[in-house]
């Protein structure tokens, strides 16, 4: 299952400037941060905790950000 991280990409970028400074605050290579936005490797629980810590997502609005299903085109 493939998950549509484009409203996490934009609050990356709204509270950090880039990806990489957002990994580099997760504790992530750019790479790794990379795989995980593009459906490579999964995000582990902690990830989880500490992205909504780091972008001050609500956990009621975590599932928003991270378990968004990516819609198939066709």
């Amino acid at each position: 299952m493939a998950y549509d991280y484009s409203k996490l990409r934009g609050l990356i970028k709204e509270k950090f400037g880039t990806q990489e400074n957002f990994a580099a605050a997760l504790k992530l290579s750019a790479t790794a941060l990379s795989q995980r936005l593009n459906n490579v490797n999964k995000f582990t629980q902690d990830e989880i905790v500490l992205a909504c810590h780091l972008l001050q997502i609500r956990d009621a609005d975590a599932f928003d950000y991270f378990f968004t299903h990516k819609v198939q085109k066709n």
